[in-house]
């Protein structure tokens, strides 16, 4: 860049330009979602040339990064076997979320659930109040 250029960039912090970058591509239809709750995550898969939406239930077991970066990690259990998989909230492949379950917890990493199996893994209920 030429010294000309800079000086008629504005004075920005980096926070101010990130979040100037990042803005337009943030969902705004997402609900809040908390550590413990049984979310039902819509993914777009791609067969050949068809375009279908997956459904993906289970319980958030932590979340990490913020911003655009925001990723949480959903655990399943299917066929017996637990599955956990990543997603990254404000990607253009998430359909939709949906909070199907609220459970209250005392801690932001829930990863004791992945030794715990059976009815010891349940998670006592939040029930919101209006």
């Amino acid at each position: 860049m030429k010294n000309s250029n800079l000086k008629e960039l504005p004075s920005l912090s980096t926070e101010k330009i990130l979040n100037f970058v990042e803005s337009p591509h943030i969902k705004k239809s997402i609900p809040k979602i908390f550590v413990g709750d049984t979310v039902k995550i819509g993914v777009f898969i791609k067969e050949g040339n068809k375009e279908r939406v997956q459904y993906y239930q289970g319980i958030i077991l932590a979340k990490a990064n913020s911003g655009i970066n925001l990723t949480i990690s959903v655990r399943k259990v299917f066929q017996g076997i637990g599955v956990e998989r990543k997603f990254l909230i404000h990607s253009p492949k998430l359909e939709s979320i949906e909070i199907i379950k609220s459970s209250r917890v005392r801690r932001s990493k829930l990863y004791y659930l992945r030794s715990i199996v059976g009815k010891g893994s349940r998670l006592k209920q939040r029930f919101s109040t209006k």
